[in-house]
């Protein structure tokens, strides 16, 4: 099905990366490596129910990389045409021809090349009208402005659909692609009061239309989030426990991914050196990485090098079981691929018992973070201080909106000190938690 609606098939895009391999065999490459890829799709945003923008998309690429013993030539091109192929070849081999010996450098260990090729049922093609996509931004902003009387101006809604697929191969004998999807809706609005303005916004993404959620529902979401904001205060300054709401908590387990990633571990640019085997988390975090979720945002069989994809405990009982290393990283360090070149796949942090409003129970007082400012961490020190917006909460209860503070910490103890996952669960991309309750940070405010 998919065949029909790229330009060049599946079977042609392996044709390309044969052609590409064969040249740079011809070559005199010793190792070579190749993906080819192309996409489309189409973006249509509405503002005060006129049509904005109807953004059509379309990209294709092939890049080639090939080496000459451990000296390593690239090159890339959006041309698929067998003259720019070659061309694109002979640029890689001029490159590698040129370049400074890595002893590091290379293809992904054969026998970690993945095998089978499992149907992981990411590709739901949608086929959106302009006109529908139009109606269905409308309807999302609609239900946004309805909200409240307050919500008085917008920053547009869209309805999105995209699709795309690629081919990768080697030298190895590995050659294997998929094509994959992705829509999404999104709706932002503003709330004025004498007090001022502010704004929120909502959205949803999903491999398949009808996974997405309502366009009513997503604009209702932006306006609720907006109207609730209104009036916003400052804190006086504090320690106090901290809930990190969900759609912002995943961003907690992105600088952990970062720290324990190959290229900040063998840079020694991390706050989480040498943590393999130790706690770093409190004893309840459980993290778990499963790459072959049917219609998962960050589902793959296999990595960007090949490399197979395999479910596999990450943190257990807060103590670090793995790090994300592609076949680079993982030779400087000494170790194997975790078949993470190119990022993690659906990581997902385990949630507990406690729901949005059991967390903030728990909590009893202290702050509830929506939004989050700056990117004030140091990836060397783990120290994090961030300018945040949010609620206040006393007795469990919310009591009023507040912004214009700063929330900070250390990485190290924020993990160490976190006392409970919501299940809230927000699914849109490769890492997934709910809400997360943090012990105690520091709230600069007033």
């Amino acid at each position: 099905m998919a065949d029909s609606r790229f330009s060049h098939t599946i079977d042609d895009l392996k044709h390309i990366i044969r052609d590409a391999l064969d040249q740079a065999k011809a070559a005199g490459a010793s190792d070579c490596e190749a993906e080819v890829s192309q996409a489309f799709g189409q973006d249509v945003s509405v503002r005060h129910g006129e049509v904005e923008t109807i953004e059509y998309n379309r990209d294709r690429g092939l890049s080639v990389s090939v080496y000459f013993g451990k000296k390593l030539g690239h090159a890339s091109t959006s041309d698929l045409s067998p003259q720019a192929v070659k061309d694109t070849v002979a640029a890689a081999v001029s490159i590698a021809r040129h370049t400074a010996s890595d002893d590091f450098a290379g293809l992904a260990d054969p026998e970690l090349l993945a095998k089978e090729i499992p149907d992981l049922d990411l590709y739901h093609p949608w086929d959106l009208a302009v006109e529908e996509a139009i109606e269905l931004a409308q309807r999302i902003e609609s239900a946004a402005l309805a909200v409240d009387p307050r919500i008085t101006n917008s920053e547009g809604a869209t309805a999105s659909t995209h699709e795309s697929q690629f081919v990768y191969g080697n030298s190895q004998g590995f050659l294997a692609g998929y094509p994959a999807s992705r829509q999404a809706f999104s709706c932002s609005v503003i709330a004025e009061t004498g007090s001022g303005m502010q704004r929120d916004y909502w959205y949803s993404t999903a491999r398949a239309a009808d996974e997405l959620e309502r366009a009513e529902d997503v604009g209702r979401r932006a306006g609720e989030r907006t109207a609730r904001r209104v009036d916003a205060r400052k804190v006086k300054t504090c320690d106090v426990p901290v809930i990190f709401e969900a759609p912002i908590a995943s961003g907690l387990m992105g600088h952990f991914v970062s720290a324990v990633s190959g290229g900040s571990l063998y840079r020694r640019s991390s706050f989480l050196l040498d943590s393999l085997g130790q706690p770093v988390f409190s004893p309840l975090v459980q993290m778990r990485e499963r790459p072959h979720l049917l219609r998962g945002l960050a589902s793959s069989p296999f990595d960007n090098e090949g490399v197979a994809t395999r479910d596999r405990d990450v943190v257990k009982d807060g103590v670090v079981q793995g790090y994300f290393l592609g076949s680079y990283s993982a030779r400087k360090l000494g170790m194997k691929s975790t078949g993470n070149a190119g990022g993690c796949h659906n990581l997902i942090l385990e949630s507990g018992d406690l729901d949005l409003p059991g967390l903030l129970k728990k909590m009893g007082t202290g702050l509830l973070v929506t939004e989050l400012l700056g990117h004030g961490i140091n990836p060397v020190t783990g120290d994090y201080s961030r300018g945040a917006a949010g609620f206040w909460v006393e007795n469990g209860e919310i009591q009023y909106p507040v912004e214009e503070i700063t929330i900070a910490g250390n990485l190290k103890d924020m993990f160490r000190g976190i006392a409970a996952v919501g299940t809230d669960v927000e699914v849109r991309g490769s890492k997934q938690c709910g809400s997360i309750l943090i012990e105690k940070m520091t709230v600069a405010g007033e």
